[in-house]
């Protein structure tokens, strides 16, 4: 349905199924064990640890009350651990309020596995002759707490399925294998007081008080601690995709300026991946030139039309100009979080090996190995581009051009490998007409890792950086 509010069928269905289970219960209720002393305990535990409860968020809730029902089962039986189920669940609504079609199935839910729990324990026991004081014994106590938890999973995320369209899967993925380890130490600590309870009688109870109570708040620190993380880590991916959104955004405007400088961002960031993946750089790196490519030229912004679209001759003052646009492309993506190692390779991306390049005259080394990389793919598609405001070269005169400047202008290796990529692709890749600029801005769920200059291993991510 996906509109998270159940419909009158499902309410219905709800009302009708619950009054089935306290029917199942009366009728059970002459074959159980009603120690009115037990039974006042661990309804007493039951309902404190509800009414302690500790919120994760709107829609989840940490209890331990799910330890004394199993108690419950195990000592009582199906029709006193199903009150004790629906006691608790009324009082856990006066103190949190649920909606009425959420507390009816939470009743419902509360009492069937309680009672199916209880009942099927005690059939198992009278049918085996199993006795607690045998190992058996404790197996069938953890194996009955497996049993309640599949039913209540499952209760619950048939309830989840038919309100938001959850899809039983995603609800497995997302809320049981999360919490499975925990449940099953639960599992482990409910066997642990069943042979207390066993050894020194009534008196283990209040052992068991304190097993719920110290149970109930780890695991709710557990969970509002990740919840946090992954709340944390949301906000930190919305920010992140504005600031792509952002870049993108600025990119556009620029090619409204001069119309190339989208399909050649787009085909620097194609051609310097592959080069990078036929150099054997990680996946990572691989992300990492691809971003810088596509965001290479945004410093052009500060460039006025007539030396963007080229039309006139430079002067000396234009060039100065342009010289600066890594720069100031460099401190428009460095003020982004998490887009440092980005910004370095875009203000080194016209230094030349020769050390005649700008804006820092490095050469040689000095020079990141990814910024060489997008000198070579921004190089051939100046040359090669038919959108360009100079004549193009075709793509054999481009390769000799490349060879003739390999060494002093560009890295003679990455000229190679690109060599090798162009002579073994189809004329639309030499050219670069292909190249979609929104098509290589897909980017938000690409993850590049990289190392910074200490050693220390910086994790970044095109949707927003995370210490590793």
């Amino acid at each position: 349905m996906g509109n998270d509010r159940p419909s009158k069928t499902v309410v219905a269905g709800q009302v009708v199924g619950l009054i089935l289970v306290l029917v199942a219960g009366a009728v059970a209720a002459p074959s159980a064990n009603w120690d009115m002393g037990l039974f006042a305990l661990l309804l007493s535990f039951a309902v404190v640890s509800d009414l302690t409860a500790t919120r994760v968020d709107k829609d989840l809730l940490i209890s331990g009350s799910f330890l004394a029902l199993v108690l419950s089962m195990v000592f009582l039986g199906g029709t006193p651990a199903m009150l004790i189920g629906f006691l608790a669940t009324v009082a856990a609504w006066l103190r949190w309020k649920e909606p009425i079609p959420l507390f009816v199935q939470n009743l419902l839910n509360f009492s069937l596995f309680p009672l199916i729990g209880g009942i099927v324990f005690h059939a198992v026991i009278r049918a085996t002759g199993i006795t607690d004081a045998d190992v058996s014994y404790y197996s069938l106590v953890f194996g009955i707490f497996l049993v309640a938890l599949a039913i209540n999973f499952l209760t619950a995320a048939i309830y989840a399925r038919y309100v938001s369209g959850t899809t039983l899967l995603i609800q497995v993925r997302t809320a049981l294998i999360p919490l499975l380890p925990s449940e099953l130490m639960a599992a482990l600590m409910t066997v642990g007081v069943a042979f207390l309870l066993h050894e020194v009688g009534i008196a283990g109870v209040a052992l068991f008080g304190i097993v719920l109570v110290t149970f109930q708040y780890l695991l709710g620190a557990l969970l509002v601690s990740r919840h946090r993380a992954e709340e944390l880590e949301k906000r930190s991916n919305q920010l992140a995709s504005f600031q792509v959104g952002m870049l993108s955004a600025l990119l556009r405007t620029l090619d409204l300026r001069d119309q190339m400088t989208a399909r050649h961002s787009a085909a620097v960031a194609r051609y310097s991946r592959a080069i990078a993946q036929r150099a054997g750089f990680s996946r990572q790196e691989e992300e990492l030139v691809h971003i810088a490519a596509l965001l290479h030229d945004i410093g052009k912004f500060i460039l006025p039309d007539r030396i963007l679209k080229a039309n006139v001759p430079l002067t000396d003052e234009d060039w100065m100009l342009i010289k600066r646009h890594p720069q100031q492309g460099a401190r428009v993506v460095s003020s982004l979080d998490g887009y440092g190692p980005v910004a370095d390779i875009i203000l080194a991306h016209h230094e030349r090996i020769d050390g005649k390049g700008y804006p820092r005259g490095l050469k040689g080394d000095e020079i990141p190995e990814l910024a060489r990389i997008i000198s070579v793919s921004d190089t051939y598609d100046v040359m090669t581009a038919r959108d360009s405001y100079r004549t193009p070269m075709s793509s054999q005169d481009a390769i000799a051009e490349l060879r003739r400047v390999a060494g002093a202008q560009l890295d003679a290796r990455f000229v190679e490998v690109f060599i090798e990529l162009l002579e073994g692709k189809d004329v639309s890749f030499q050219h670069g007409e292909a190249a979609d600029f929104e098509k290589e801005l897909a980017l938000e769920s690409r993850i590049a890792e990289t190392a910074s200059p200490d050693g220390e291993a910086n994790r970044f991510q095109v949707a927003g950086v995370q210490p590793s």
